[in-house]
C-alpha cells in the first residue's frame, strides 16, 4: 500500500526537491503540496495523507501554528517537520505539540528513506544531527532537579539500554543490527518502555533519560 505523502512548504523549489527525492522511494507517494499552513487543514481533510512533511518558517500561518491546528483538530495524520531550524527551543515546542519527527533539510535521500519508514511504523524520528541539541535543551529544563533514585525507572538494563539509543535518535532496525536482536525484539522492549514509563513522545523519552540522569552530553 503507498503511503501518501503532503508537502507544506512555501519554498516551490524545496518542494520540487523533496518531490524528486520521495519519487526514488518505493511505497511512497506525494499526494499534495501547499505553500501555506492556512491551507494545511482543509488539504489534509482533502487527501487524507498518512505524513504531513511540514516547515517551520512560512509566511502568513507557520508550521508551528499549523501544528497546533492540526493536532487541535485530531487529524490521524503524522507530522514530519522539515525545517533548517536547530533552535532547541524550536525543536522541543514542535515535539512536545506533537510533531512525530524532526529533520533538517539538509538532509540525505537514506536519511529521509529511515524518517519516513519510523513514522509509517509508528515509531517516531530524530535526526541524529540536532539529538544532541535536544538532549541539552532537556539538561537545561531539569538542571537542579534532584536525581531519582535508579530504582524509579522501573526498566530492565537491556530497555535502559534501549532507552539511550532511542533518545540518541537511533532507529529500530539501527538498534536491532548494534545490538544484535530481532527488529521485532526491539519493537517490543520500545513499546514496554512507552507502556511502563506512560511517555509516548520523542521530546518526553527525552527529558525522562536526562531528569533520571540515564544519558548526558558525554554518555
Amino acid at each position: 500500500m503507498i503511503c501518501k505523502l503532503l508537502l507544506v512548504d512555501d519554498h516551490s523549489l524545496i518542494r520540487a526537491g523533496v518531490r524528486a527525492l520521495v519519487s526514488d522511494i518505493p511505497g511512497y507517494a506525494v499526494v499534495g503540496e501547499a505553500s501555506d499552513g492556512n491551507q494545511l487543514l482543509e488539504m489534509v481533510r482533502c487527501l487524507d495523507p498518512d505524513i504531513v512533511l511540514l516547515d517551520l518558517s512560512m509566511r502568513d500561518t507557520g508550521g508551528l501554528e499549523a501544528l497546533g491546528r492540526l493536532q487541535a483538530a485530531r487529524m490521524r495524520s503524522k507530522v514530519l517537520i522539515l525545517s533548517m531550524h536547530t533552535d532547541p527551543d524550536m525543536i522541543m515546542q514542535a515535539l512536545e505539540m506533537g510533531a512525530h519527527g524532526y529533520l533538517l533539510k539538509d538532509t540525505t535521500a537514506v536519511e529521509l528513506e529511515q524518517a519516513l519508514d519510523a513514522l509509517r511504523g509508528n515509531e517516531r524520528y530524530l535526526s541524529p544531527a540536532i539529538a544532541h541539541t535536544v538532549i541539552n535543551q532537556a539538561l537545561i529544563r531539569v538542571q537542579g532537579n534532584k536525581p531519582a533514585a535508579d530504582d524509579n525507572h522501573k526498566l530492565t538494563a537491556r530497555q535502559l539500554e534501549i532507552l539511550r539509543l532511542i533518545v540518541r535518535g537511533k532507529s529500530t532496525r539501527e538498534i536491532a543490527n548494534g545490538l544484535g536482536l530481532s527488529v521485532k525484539t526491539v519493537e517490543t522492549h520500545r513499546s514496554q518502555i512507552m507502556k511502563r514509563l506512560q511517555i509516548f513522545d520523542v521530546a518526553g523519552l527525552v527529558l525522562f533519560a536526562v531528569r533520571e540522569r540515564i544519558i548526558s552530553l558525554d554518555d
